[in-house]
């Protein structure tokens, strides 16, 4: 089974309206679909420019503002999803629960059916700046090519998560970001190849590039997309499929080969996935 994959490096602005945003990821998509990808990552917090309408105080609106966007942000992927016939990973949005921000990475089907996952790890910034609270729980989405993970940014800089996520059955984990700076970058870029290796599994990533001057915390962004492989000899020797140009608006795609994921987990060089010691420490419980 193969599986055609794109990630787009999304080049975040400030906008004076939401068709400002809505054209943007239409154009991304619309590339995407191009190239006849059947999955499209968006990054983490692609929503904040939205928080740039409206400002007048060169501070931008504040975060609690952005689930009022909720439905237009799933009414738009949704159609989008149907019209290309595509699965889309619409990045992260930030929703409400109950009293609560949490940092939700949604997927959505071509039948219109929609599954969330919120982020179960969350940074000091997003506590401190803007209230966001952690997931509960996680779960593994099956498409007709195979089961999917949703893990964004810092989830993925905990290999336990991830363990579990491939135990569940997930052969393709997709990881949106954003990332600051290069040390924010890099502590991202190296787990993914980490989790690849330790789990023999394919990783897609990609982060934010640009920036919003009207908007807190979302000043600067560095990021690039990434397709990433077991490290073994199916595969490129440096594990990468595709990578895009560092903060350049751009996609990447790739095809995904997951029998090599088969072959490799039996026979390949080492046998990361076969060999873990789950007597002494289980995939969960």
């Amino acid at each position: 089974m193969k599986m055609r994959v794109s990630a787009v490096q999304f080049a975040l602005r400030d906008i004076g309206q939401w068709s400002e945003f809505e054209e943007q990821v239409k154009h991304y998509v619309r590339n995407a679909s191009e190239y006849g990808a059947q999955f499209v990552l968006f990054p983490e917090f692609m929503t904040t420019p939205l928080l740039s309408i409206g400002d007048t105080t060169g501070f931008g609106q504040p975060i609690d503002r952005l689930p009022e966007y909720t439905d237009a942000y799933v009414k738009l992927f949704e159609g989008l999803a149907r019209e290309y016939g595509m699965y889309i990973i619409a990045g992260t949005h930030v929703t409400k629960a109950g009293d609560k921000l949490r940092n939700t990475a949604f997927l959505f089907a071509p039948d219109g059916r929609q599954f969330r996952q919120d982020k179960l790890h969350i940074t000091p910034t997003e506590v401190e700046a803007w209230n966001v609270s952690p997931g509960e729980g996680f779960e593994v989405f099956e498409t007709p090519y195979g089961k999917i993970g949703l893990l964004t940014c810092y989830d993925i800089e905990f290999p336990e998560i991830v363990r579990m996520v491939r135990a569940k059955g997930a052969d393709v984990v997709f990881c949106p970001s954003c990332t600051d700076d290069r040390h924010g970058f890099y502590r991202v870029r190296y787990c993914c190849h980490a989790r690849a290796v330790e789990n023999q599994i394919y990783i897609v990533t990609t982060g934010t590039v640009g920036s919003l001057r009207r908007v807190d915390f979302m000043r600067a962004n560095f990021g690039q997309a990434a397709i990433i492989s077991p490290n073994d000899i199916p595969f490129p020797p440096g594990g990468i499929l595709a990578e895009g140009e560092i903060n350049a608006d751009m996609l990447v795609t790739a095809d995904l080969d997951l029998s090599l994921l088969e072959d490799v987990r039996k026979a390949g060089s080492v046998t990361t996935w076969r060999d873990r010691r789950t007597d002494l420490y289980p995939d969960w419980k």
